[in-house]
């Protein structure tokens, strides 16, 4: 046979098989047709000999859904970006959007707790995330409390989503800790009759917020057992600040007595979203910001550090979905490495949408982006960094263990729902052709608080259902191969 591409003498690692060895990859329609130790005739050869043949990697949390974000995840070993935690509704616009503007990588949506809440409570239009997916978050209208009638016509919505192929449930509780939390049980029952997960941004916990509804983590893990839901927990580095380990005891707890919770982190120690949010109130730093003054703030479109709280209240008004950083822990390698290295974690970025400088215009085409665009670095380095820190410089996971938080755990995460997430993860007959070759020598992180949008550096090809995104370690700019990740529908 003649395979359309064959990834030569690379060290071919498989998660699921456990397979760590020299290998030849042979690719064709768009799917792994081979994997060999015999050579392989193609019609284009890539030398691997050297470097490293993993699945590509699969982000369950990628707010920045455009063609520009994608990108510069591409150069981060990304072949798979899905918006889940904060979800998009309708998801059928999106799904519609993406196809038809075309998308570097594969795409995905769960059904958005918060805008069918902005909508039905609110009075707010869906957008179906053309609007930003973190939009909204500072108006006090969506966190009103819901009324019966209310809730009904939310649960009758997000059932409908679920039928036009969103991946589960999104929900934002943390931008809304005065729900109710019965709504959030109501939710949770719906996506466990559905078979789908609930991937949720948890209420403070009890330490940060002494006045909380209900602490998020006992939250989570008990709604995961009362209705056995699926219940993935967000970014639990960044919710969980000082705390994780009472946290991550708590998961594995209910998931010792048989709740199924799973989550994830990014190796970060700063957090980023709305700068109208609850978690940027002055009165509300506390909850999660380092010192709980303004001066945790760095707002994004100036790079101003929020020198008051006169300060940040006129931000706040001025451009309330403006995005801000916030300063959670320090970023010493140990502590990064210790979060990559948790049980039932993926690594997952929490990438944001690129944010322009005042008094700029910016093309999504245009790349390399200029430097008058910004964004969190973890949006351009997640993966490049877990493989520096995690694998090479601390040695916590061995590489085999960080691939399989990249790829196959969360694409497990999310087959349930998706039965074609089977086959990515995995480097195996039969799976998509979405493959990662890089240099573990070399593969870094380059993005920096300062230079945010700064691709990672060795990840010398990547491929998206069989067609080259990454080439040689350059961007393919005309390449847009990815195709929808659907729930069943």
């Amino acid at each position: 046979m003649t395979y359309d591409v064959v990834i030569q003498g690379g060290r071919v690692i498989d998660p699921e098989s456990g397979l760590d060895g020299v290998r030849n990859v042979g690719l064709a329609g768009g799917r792994i047709a081979a994997v060999s130790e015999a050579d392989l005739i193609g019609r284009r050869r890539i030398d691997a000999r050297g470097l490293v043949v993993a699945p590509g990697f699969i982000d369950l949390h990628s707010h920045g859904q455009g063609i520009a974000e994608g990108r510069l995840q591409a150069l981060d070993g990304v072949t798979t970006a899905l918006e889940l935690e904060a979800g998009v509704a309708p998801v059928s616009a999106a799904y519609v959007r993406a196809a038809a503007e075309g998308r570097p990588v594969n795409y995905g949506y769960s059904a958005s707790w918060s805008s069918l809440r902005m909508h039905v409570v609110g009075g707010a239009p869906l957008s179906g995330g053309a609007d930003g997916p973190l939009d909204g978050l500072g108006s006090d209208a969506w966190r009103a409390p819901a009324a019966p009638a209310q809730l009904a016509a939310m649960l009758r919505m997000l059932e409908r989503e679920l039928a036009d192929g969103a991946l589960g449930i999104g929900v934002l509780l943390g931008y809304a800790p005065a729900t109710d939390p019965a709504e959030f049980v109501e939710v949770a029952r719906l996506a466990a009759a559905a078979g789908v997960p609930v991937f949720t941004h948890a209420r403070p916990l009890i330490e940060q917020d002494p006045g909380v509804v209900v602490d998020g983590a006992e939250e989570l893990t008990r709604v995961a057992g009362e209705t056995s839901v699926h219940m993935h927990y967000c970014h639990v580095n960044s919710t969980s600040t000082r705390h994780l380990d009472r946290v991550q005891a708590l998961i594995e707890a209910v998931r010792a007595e048989g709740a199924n919770v799973t989550s994830e982190i990014y190796p970060y120690g700063s957090g980023m979203s709305s700068i109208g949010s609850d978690y940027f109130h002055p009165d509300r730093l506390h909850v999660l910001g380092a010192t709980g003054t303004p001066r945790d703030v760095i707002y994004a479109r100036t790079g101003e550090t929020v020198a008051s709280v006169d300060r940040l209240l006129e931000l706040r008004a001025a451009d309330p979905s403006g995005l801000a950083f916030i300063t959670l822990l320090d970023e010493s390698a140990d502590r990064i490495a210790r979060m990559c290295a948790l049980p039932y974690a993926a690594i997952a970025s929490d990438a944001l949408p690129f944010v322009i400088e005042d008094g700029h215009a910016y093309d999504p085409m245009q790349w390399p982006p200029p430097k008058f665009v910004k964004t969190h670095p973890r949006s351009a380095g997640t993966y490049g960094r877990t493989l520096r820190i995690a694998v090479r410089e601390t040695g916590v996971l061995s590489l085999p263990e960080a691939i399989a938080k990249c790829t196959l755990q969360p694409a497990r995460i999310v087959e349930q729902a998706a039965p074609a997430m089977r086959r990515k993860g995995r480097i195996q007959p039969g799976c998509d052709a979405d493959v990662v070759v890089f240099d573990a020598e070399r593969v870094t992180d380059a993005a920096t608080y300062q230079h945010s949008v700064r691709p990672s550096t060795g990840f010398a090809h990547v491929i998206v259902n069989g067609e080259s995104v990454v080439s040689d370690g350059r961007l393919q700019e005309q390449t847009l191969p990815g195709r929808p990740v659907r729930g069943r529908r």
